[in-house]
């Protein structure tokens, strides 16, 4: 399918989910729950890292990047793929970023279910062998052991000014 058919699509998508009203929980979204990577195609080659993590920042950490480049010559074939901390940063990114113009050029930006890291395991840093080994999809926290716990922790919340000046009036 031509990519800027799928951007279409997902943006139709994305409409039709608005005007709905769909919940988080049944959103066409949730079926990537599972990954916090996302795929930006079609962007101007002259773009580097540097460049991506400026625009894609906006809606979250980004955690690691792998901008594809030409083996031979090491020019950017105008794809890459993002892992944010948080998953939700990528519904944020696939919602606001799909189909926008840089330079003349329509991106595509959409989910990666699932992620596979390229083969080349020279020349890595430590950071990104434990990413790769470990992987960079959310980690959900573990629930709470009892309820008096989470009463330590709460911070009292003040008052509203509107409360204290209605009753200032009652008295």
């Amino acid at each position: 399918m031509n990519p800027l058919t799928k951007v279409k699509l997902i943006n139709e998508l994305n409409q039709r989910e608005a005007e709905l009203g769909v919940k988080e929980t049944v959103s066409w979204h949730s079926e990537y729950k599972d990954s916090a990577w996302i795929f930006i195609g079609g962007f101007p080659y002259e773009l580097t890292e540097g460049d991506l993590l400026c625009i894609f920042s906006q809606y979250g950490e980004i955690a690691n990047i792998n901008l594809v480049r030409d083996k031979k010559t090491g020019k950017s074939k105008g794809f890459c793929f993002i892992c944010y901390e948080d998953q939700r940063s990528t519904i944020l990114a696939v919602d606001n970023f799909n189909g926008i113009k840089i330079k003349g050029r329509t991106m595509r930006v959409d989910h990666v279910a699932n992620y596979r890291p390229p083969k080349d395991s020279e020349d890595i840093d430590d950071v990104t062998k434990q990413l790769r080994e470990q992987g960079c999809a959310p980690r959900t926290p573990p629930p709470p052991s009892s309820e008096s716990e989470e009463g330590e922790y709460t911070v009292p919340v003040k008052k509203q000014k509107k409360e204290k000046k209605e009753k200032k009036k009652k008295k």
